[in-house]
């Protein structure tokens, strides 16, 4: 009969198990899960995401309101519901945000979008869309799907209202094969603040890329992430109930400054949708960068994409002061007299030389 192990010698039986670098695993583990930003591997043994609570927006939407304690800030007709946060209720000339109150200083950064748009409008008869932003400004309302127009950052744009077609429609034209659009349709936009968005042609002169995605009236979850790593821009979507992200936009150096807000607005018009946002959660990801990438991805102070051309950022003139009007016209008459004189030396020199040529 095998004889029973003491309670001293199961211990340092079990304490052999365990190594220096399993205690140091498994305490930053339970920190992780203590503070609630535990990380996922997303990438091929490089890339982790860890989860930023004050950019994230779930249920119950604790620390949505407009008090200055909150991280959320509603604005316009945008209403906080049990199972969502309601931009804009399927009602006519409607317009709501929600804004992060937090600036983002991230590197690299992955935001997924818990959303639904539905309402009791058929085909081509419901809109507008919704957009989800990443700007220098926040709470600013405006015609770009409830957010200002000539905004500063990154905009991508749920639009499910073809404009241009209709227009095209009532001018009895057609487009080219491969031209036309499927609505609804997701585009993207980065903006120095020097472009309007063309609401007549959907945004077609400004979009980076863009691809359809059937969302409206779905009775299952869709979703959108948006991933911005080493200046690299994709935006994918998970809209066919399967689980899968599905590709839609792949940008290569996008500049994004850092400090930006995080926010997401719709609008309604003459037809509308209930446009609802389920959650919002923004995720930190860790990417290995060579020295060499390091000196290639320093901070930028202006969006930007490479092999665009942006028009570049026109400050207007400070208005003159009545000194230097006065010393401008002054020296400007000084300048005139002198000239005037020096002509007419000029002219008196050129006639004597003319006449003592006829004698």
């Amino acid at each position: 009969m095998a004889a029973s192990v003491g309670p001293s010698a199961w211990w340092r039986r079990w304490r052999r198990r365990f190594s220096t670098r399993n205690w140091s695993r498994m305490l930053l583990l339970l920190l992780l899960l203590g503070s609630g930003q535990g990380p996922r591997q997303v990438g091929a043994g490089q890339t982790f995401e860890y989860l930023k609570r004050e950019h994230s927006l779930s249920k119950p939407y604790q620390g949505v309101g407009t008090g200055g304690s909150s991280l959320w800030n509603l604005m316009g007709n945008a209403m906080v519901m049990t199972q969502y946060i309601r931009l804009t209720p399927d009602m006519q000339s409607k317009q709501g945000a929600l804004w992060n109150r937090v600036p983002c200083f991230l590197r690299d950064w992955e935001l997924q979008v818990h959303f639904k748009i539905h309402g009791q409008g058929k085909k081509n008869l419901h809109g507008d869309g919704l957009a989800i932003w990443y700007t220098k400004d926040r709470m600013q309302p405006g015609p770009v799907f409830g957010n200002m127009d000539k905004f500063v950052g990154l905009g991508v744009f749920i639009d499910t209202y073809p404009n241009e077609e209709k227009q095209q429609e009532a001018q009895k034209r057609r487009y080219s094969p491969g031209v036309q659009r499927v609505f609804p349709y997701i585009s993207a936009m980065v903006n120095n603040g020097s472009l309007s968005y063309d609401h007549e042609r959907d945004g077609r002169p400004t979009e980076l890329g863009g691809c359809t995605a059937i969302v409206r009236n779905l009775h299952y979850d869709t979703f959108l992430v948006i991933r911005y790593v080493k200046r690299h821009l994709t935006i994918m979507m998970d809209i066919d109930g399967k689980h899968e992200w599905r590709d839609c936009i792949e940008v290569p150096g996008v500049r994004l400054p850092r400090g930006y807000y995080f926010g997401t607005s719709s609008i309604t018009g003459d037809l509308s949708d209930n446009h609802d946002v389920i959650s919002l959660k923004l995720f930190e990801l860790t990417v290995e960068r060579t020295p060499e990438e390091e000196k290639l991805h320093r901070d930028v102070f202006l969006p930007s994409v490479d092999n665009m051309k942006l028009p570049e950022m026109t400050a207007p003139l400070p208005p003159l002061s009545g000194l230097a009007l006065f010393l401008i016209v002054f020296f400007s008459l000084v300048f005139s007299v002198f000239a005037i004189v020096i002509g007419i030396i000029l002219y008196n020199k050129w006639q004597e030389q003319s006449r003592k040529r006829f004698y």
